[in-house]
């Protein structure tokens, strides 16, 4: 646990991890409710989901950049800031266009990731950064456990627009303390912000993600799908291009061509894809009525209630595995939590007819999602120069998430492409999309195994050696 010095510190990283992760699934129960309120079409309403996706992925890497070249703290207080102004927009917001302004602007808080991981290797003692990164990292997945627990209850009980006013109240508080108790890192990153390189890659990161997220309504042989796609193919060659030849480059392509840092990248790939799928098509299943063949006709609430056993073991795990990291190492971990996401998808591609069995595949799935968020975070930090902790945990979050995009679109293939007279899907549907989770969590368990058992320094991206004080774990 870190020192009475530190718990001030990580309290307040952990606050704002928490709550913009949270934001992250809050919502997405009451997406209906909202739709209704707002007066808006249920194509427009998931607006609200797919511009927080937006943001976040393009600002994630780019103020973890940023956080490294001008200071961790204070791009943390800006960020918490931003978060604040989007909740308080969201809860006031009279129609769905501001208040789909509002989550791009709660989308900065994607950066909170990197930015947290960058001041624990900064601030804490090399004792207490494994271990720290390990709760940390379980907050983070615990807190989108949460928003899908308690949105129905909040909404049942009050009103969606205290999915944000809650929000509000907690990141103001945030804010203040961390003015007031988060020291200012001492390292930087020389250089400065290359607009050009943030520019491309905000560039391909919409043009891929976009059309992975509206080809559903748009049509996957549609003129702006295809389009989009060439253009993210193009755009991104140029941002390899442009990177490799920049004197400031936005993210150091050394840094991800290391053997640690692009194995464990491929591994959230793929986790990704299963963890975010998950997550979306899960609780729809359980709402499914029972009339279609399928499903328990859950409520918001009671749908919510069953993925309870993910939320308590994401937690757990979380924690764990800051235990357990340091006698068995990382690599070990992230095998261990892909495995049980794999073992999870399978279980339930075979067994989904009682209510029970959903919870035991959330509570495997959980186990999971905290053990690899843990080895994740911690390999990377411990593969990387200090100076390059915001951008390169920025990117593994940002490829997480494009994976989850990729997972969801392929998911949403198999299960909505043939649908009954109803109009709901066909149980086989669910049943081939989660076969195919549990292929991709067994190739991310796969891509783990690749991971090196111990960094070698790269000549290239080796930093000078830091004082002993603030040496950075070893990588297991």
């Amino acid at each position: 646990m870190p020192r009475a010095s530190t718990r001030v510190t990580f309290t307040v990283l952990a606050t704002g991890a928490g709550v913009f992760s949270m934001l992250q699934s809050l919502i997405a129960p009451a997406l209906p409710t909202v739709q209704h309120a707002l007066h808006t079409s249920q194509s427009t309403a998931t607006w609200v989901m797919t511009a927080y996706l937006l943001s976040a992925s393009v600002f994630t890497p780019i103020l973890g950049r940023v956080g490294d070249l001008a200071g961790k703290k204070r791009t943390l207080v800006a960020v918490l800031l931003a978060v604040l102004a989007g909740c308080l927009i969201a809860a006031l917001a009279p129609n769905i266009g501001v208040l789909i302004v509002a989550r791009v602007v709660q989308g900065v808080g994607g950066a909170l990731f990197p930015l947290s991981f960058g001041i624990i290797r900064d601030e804490f003692a090399p004792g207490e950064v494994s271990g720290s990164i390990s709760n940390l990292s379980a907050v983070i997945a615990a807190g989108g456990g949460v928003g899908m627990v308690a949105a129905g209850p909040i909404v049942s009980a009050l009103d969606y627009r205290w999915l944000f006013w809650i929000p509000v109240a907690i990141v103001a508080a945030t804010v203040l303390i961390a003015l007031r108790y988060v020291p200012e890192s001492p390292k930087r990153a020389e250089g400065k912000v290359s607009w050009g390189g943030a520019l491309m890659l905000s560039g391909w990161l919409v043009a891929l993600l976009l059309p992975l997220s509206q080809a559903g309504q748009w049509g996957w042989g549609s003129a702006k799908v295809l389009g989009l796609f060439a253009a993210a193919v193009v755009l991104f060659a140029v941002w390899l291009t442009a990177e490799a030849r920049s004197r400031n480059p936005l993210i150091d392509l050394r840094v991800l061509r290391l053997p640690a840092v692009w194995t464990t990248n491929a591994a959230a790939l793929l986790f990704g894809a299963g963890m975010y799928s998950i997550w979306s098509f899960l609780p729809g299943f359980v709402q499914t009525p029972t009339a279609a063949g399928y499903g328990f006709g859950a409520s918001v609430t009671a749908s919510g209630l069953l993925m309870l056993p993910m939320l308590v073991a994401m937690f757990l795990s979380g924690v764990l595995s800051g235990r357990l990291e340091p006698r068995v190492g990382a690599k070990a971990l992230l095998t261990t939590g892909a495995a049980f996401g794999a073992l999870a998808c399978g279980f339930l591609t075979l067994w989904h007819d009682e209510q029970w069995q959903i919870a035991v595949v959330a509570g495997l799935f959980g186990l999971g999602i905290g053990l690899a968020f843990a080895s994740m975070a911690n390999l990377i930090v411990g593969s990387v120069p200090a100076e390059q902790t915001g951008a390169a945990t920025g990117m593994n979050a940002n490829i997480r998430t494009i994976g989850g995009s990729i997972g969801a679109a392929l998911t949403s293939v198999l299960v909505t492409g043939r649908l009954q007279p109803s109009g709901l899907p066909y149980g086989s549907g669910y049943t081939h999309g989660w076969a195919l989770l549990a292929l991709l969590c067994l190739a991310a368990a796969g891509a783990a195994l690749l991971v090196p058992v111990r960094r070698t320094p790269h000549p290239a991206t080796t930093a000078p050696a830091p004082a002993p004080t603030r040496a950075p774990a070893q990588v297991r």
